[in-house]
């Protein structure tokens, strides 16, 4: 039961957004330029995306594999 609490906290805290705001030299370069903001937003959502997916697919394989161990 205490394995669960754990879990749900974990899930509770990557399922919360969090504003990132670091970009490549390069990239922020070109954003910068940018008036509208758009392209910007879009670029962070990605990042944020990209750096989450790896996350969670791990974390269901470790879910997978207590299931699997448990009696």
């Amino acid at each position: 039961m205490h394995i669960k609490h754990i879990l749900l906290v974990v899930v509770f805290f990557l399922l919360i957004p969090i504003d990132a705001e670091a970009q490549c030299a390069m990239c922020r370069a070109v954003l910068e330029s940018e008036s509208s903001g758009k392209a910007a937003e879009g670029i962070n959502n990605g990042i944020v995306y990209l750096m989450a997916v790896p996350y969670v697919l791990v974390a269901g394989l470790f879910y997978f594999i207590y299931k699997k161990m448990r009696p």
